[in-house]
């Protein structure tokens, strides 16, 4: 297992490495396996790629952001050209059905409402927003309108882990409720911990996944 010196090390040497992230504007403290990071940057995206870096280094159990976006002056935008854009980007992604999204900027920052049929059309939202000039940060409130029975979203779930991660399928348990899935239990790393959120989060009918899984290290 590595110590919180030798995990801080690996996740400057992995920021560094990405071509997209700025880690001169970050700092990094490592406590029993759960980074945080503090600092500024400049776009909504890179603080996203930020936490993606994070979560590919073994070792790592959380990831705490408390990193402040700052656009510089030449690419901010109105509101309103924020909000024109994100509705045109809604607009032109396959996947999303804009007829039933609506959009409020407040500077820079995007609330999205509304409802979609399936999680994937969520996340297909917030990926059209994420990358727009000008966006300090984004609120997802698009629902999810559960399909089908408890019975039948817990099924697939269970499934889905067992294809996913049957290592840690038998360790997890799931609760299913309005639509909203809950995971308990233990897995082994950080990414067999986003793969069973993400494996819950794909499954038809669910509207959110509450994470109460914990991560071994």
């Amino acid at each position: 297992m590595k110590t919180d010196q030798q995990l801080k090390q690996d996740v400057l040497s992995e920021l560094a490495w990405d071509p997209a992230v700025e880690p001169a504007a970050l700092d990094v403290t490592v406590q029993e396996g759960m980074v945080t990071l503090t600092g500024q940057l400049p776009s909504y995206a890179q603080k996203h790629l930020v936490e993606k870096a994070v979560r590919r280094v073994a070792g790592v159990r959380g990831v705490a952001l408390d990193l402040d976006v700052v656009v510089p002056a030449q690419q901010r935008r109105p509101d309103s050209d924020i909000a024109k854009a994100a509705l045109a980007a809604l607009r032109w992604h396959a996947w999303v059905p804009h007829e039933r999204l609506q959009v409020q900027v407040e500077d820079g920052w995007v609330t999205l409402t509304g409802d979609v049929d399936w999680h994937y059309q969520l996340t297909s939202a917030e990926q059209c927003i994420r990358h727009l000039v000008g966006v300090r940060g984004l609120t997802n409130r698009v629902a999810v309108k559960p399909r089908v029975t408890e019975q039948d979203v817990s099924s697939e779930i269970v499934g889905a882990l067992l294809r996913h991660a049957r290592r840690e399928a038998s360790r997890i348990e799931v609760e299913v409720q309005g639509g909203v899935v809950t995971l308990q239990g233990a897995v082994d790393s950080l990414r067999e911990h986003d793969a069973a959120l993400a494996a819950a989060a794909a499954t038809r009918g669910v509207s959110r996944v509450v994470d109460h899984l914990s991560v071994a290290g």
